[in-house]
C-alpha cells in the first residue's frame, strides 16, 4: 500500500478524478450533503470512532494524540475491526479517498485511518 492510494478529504470538497473509491468514514451523515452530491462508493459507519470517543475528543487539537491512541484500540474490537479489514481490502484493489465532515481533516479519524492503511 502506498500513500498515493489513500487520500483524506473533506466530503464538502467536490469529487476529483483522482479520488478512486470515495468512502465516508464518519458515523453521522454530514449536514447539508446529499447522497447524490457525495458520490460515495460506501459509507463505512462501523469504522468510525464510538460516540463516546468522538464526544470526548471534540476535535480539540491538544487531544489528537490521545484520540488516535484510543481510536486505534477501538479499531481492534468488533464491529470496527471487520470494517477496517474491509477498508484495507479496498485499498489493495486501488485508490481510496477517505471522506470526513470534520472541519480540519488533518486531526480527524480519516487521518488516523490513512496512517494505519499506509503504514
Amino acid at each position: 500500500m502506498t500513500g498515493q492510494q489513500v487520500q483524506v478529504r473533506r466530503i464538502y470538497e467536490p469529487p476529483a478524478s483522482t479520488d478512486g473509491r470515495r468512502v465516508l468514514v464518519d458515523r453521522l451523515w454530514p449536514r447539508g450533503m446529499s447522497k447524490v452530491r457525495a458520490e460515495l462508493y460506501e459509507w463505512c459507519r462501523d469504522v468510525a470512532p464510538s460516540t463516546e470517543l468522538r464526544q470526548w475528543y471534540g476535535h480539540d487539537p491538544a487531544k489528537f494524540d490521545e484520540f488516535a491512541r484510543r481510536y486505534r484500540a477501538e479499531l481492534g474490537e468488533p464491529p470496527a475491526a471487520e470494517a477496517f479489514a474491509g477498508l484495507a481490502e479496498l485499498v489493495r484493489q486501488g485508490p481510496v479517498t477517505l471522506l470526513t465532515a470534520a472541519r480540519d481533516a488533518e486531526i480527524s479519524e480519516a487521518t488516523v485511518l490513512q496512517r494505519l492503511l499506509t503504514g
